[in-house]
């Protein structure tokens, strides 16, 4: 079945689209870059040369080019560059973390030429600038992009399980996607191909949702969009993400994907157990006032400990006992069954909830760190009696023991507190499949920002809970 569309019109599109984006980028990164050049050439270099003249034009166009370079690369990290992708308030938290990380490496680096620490009222007012500009720019910018470019229309087809969570999930993004019909792979695939066929001709939809099929369905959709030049978005089943970090190799002329046996080499473990060892014992001379000044805070709220010691499981299913401050109240759990944290939990002292909010209670951890119990990034370390229950349910949940277990990871930059657990898993595994010692360094970084960003503290809904085997398998089962 071929599809008779003006592909040329609909690629000249995605072209004009990918433009107006980079130059809305463009113009946002540029009048940061002109702010800084501006106070770079008007103050900060009279603190580094004693001359009245200055620096030379080559100089100016250097440093210039530096905050540039520097400014590019945490934005594109960080995400407060991604217009018309991310949400309005998203891209402005991240464009002005961004900046801020940004002035903080080029005031270290005037100060090292200046052999003295600038003075920062200069840097502070031009941080309000740059603040105010992003503001502004930002929300004009998204506010005209996605008046050229409205969401994408979408075809939903999905197999025989609930779609109310996916469904939900593109509605909270009303202004990138809209779902114009689902379709069920009960139908069959010679009807959903005519189906499609007709929709995208006729411009109804621009692109194919495949949620929860078969893997014959799957493949036999994809395929078919695949040929036809139709967008696809897909969700991947557990093997597609171990697939990921699978190495490419070439046996005569058959290409071949390979898995290892392990996950990390030697010369990897020993690079990330240096960075942990270094890195913990920076962090604990830098958070150890704070740590001081919270355990105190605790024992005279109520007297009782400082610290909630409790076993969790490592790399290989190892049992170690994590160490936090304690948030909750002595008799939290005093029935002795595990549970989340939930939105607005009574549980939580009014301590508690700052700490929890600040994440000043994961500190202890630095010393799990230091004694190699755990990492600075991995897979967060779970319960054995709740290791126990996903396994029952999830036996792919024995792959993320793969590696060592982690103060913060994959699933906590790129998911919330209450992603689901398969959902994390997925996540688990595509840091373990893509593991890196940059990407490592990456997410530490990356971690710097969910710490004040609010999705990442959300606690789990009331019905929510560790491990529900009736919730998991009518959401799952069937799809691997």
């Amino acid at each position: 079945m071929e599809i008779s569309t003006n592909e040329n019109s609909i690629r000249k599109m995605e072209a004009f689209k990918r433009l107006i984006n980079i130059a809305l980028v463009a113009g946002c990164l540029a009048l940061e870059i002109a702010i800084f050049g501006y106070h770079w050439i008007y103050h900060f270099q009279y603190s580094i040369v004693e001359d009245l003249r200055g620096f030379w034009f080559k100089g100016h166009v250097l440093e210039i080019s530096i905050y540039g370079v520097i400014l590019f690369a945490l934005s594109n990290m960080y995400g407060g560059i991604r217009l018309g992708y991310l949400k309005n308030a998203e891209i402005i938290f991240s464009q002005v973390f961004a900046t801020f990380i940004a002035n903080l490496i080029i005031y270290a680096e005037l100060s090292v030429m200046a052999f003295q620490l600038f003075v920062p009222d200069v840097f502070i007012f031009m941080m309000i600038e740059q603040t105010v500009v992003v503001i502004v720019y930002i929300y004009a910018a998204n506010r005209l992009y996605r008046s050229i470019f409205p969401p994408r229309k979408l075809l939903l087809i999905h197999g025989n399980r609930p779609i109310e969570d996916i469904k939900a999930k593109f509605e909270s993004r009303s202004d990138k996607y809209r779902i114009e019909k689902c379709i069920s792979a009960g139908r069959g695939i010679r009807e959903i191909c005519r189906e499609i066929s007709e929709d995208y001709r006729s411009g109804r939809c621009s692109a194919v949702v495949l949620w929860d099929l078969s893997n014959e369905e799957r493949n036999s959709l994809f395929k078919f969009c695949y040929s036809n030049s139709i967008r696809v978005y897909m969700m991947p089943k557990i093997t597609d993400v171990i697939m990921l970090g699978a190495e490419e190799l070439h046996v005569f002329d058959t290409p071949i994907l390979l898995t290892r046996e392990y996950s990390l080499t030697m010369e990897q473990r020993f690079i990330k157990r240096a960075i942990d060892i270094i890195c913990s014992l920076v962090l604990l001379i830098i958070a150890s006032p704070f740590m001081l000044v919270t355990a105190i805070a605790i024992k005279l709220y109520d007297g009782g400990p400082v610290l909630y010691r409790q076993v969790r499981c490592t790399i290989n299913q190892k049992e170690f006992e994590i160490m936090k401050f304690r948030s909750m109240r002595v008799d939290a759990e005093k029935d002795g069954i595990a549970r989340l944290a939930q939105k607005n939990d009574s549980r939580i002292t009014p301590i508690g909830r700052f700490i929890r909010k600040c994440r000043i209670d994961e500190l202890p951890q630095l010393i799990n760190i230091l004694r190699g119990d755990m990492s600075f990034i991995g897979p967060r370390p779970e319960r054995p009696e709740i290791i126990a229950q996903y396994l029952e349910i999830m036996p792919e949940f024995a792959y993320r023991m793969k590696v060592k277990a982690g103060l913060a990871g994959f699933a906590q930059v790129y998911g919330k507190y209450n992603t689901s657990p398969y959902d994390k898993l997925k996540l688990d595994l595509t840091y373990i499949g893509k593991y890196s010692v940059w990407l490592d360094l990456k997410l530490m970084l990356l971690t710097l920002k969910i710490l004040l960003w609010p999705d990442s503290t959300e606690g789990v809904e009331g019905e929510q809970i560790t491990a529900l085997r009736e919730e998991y398998n009518s959401k799952h089962e069937g799809q691997e």
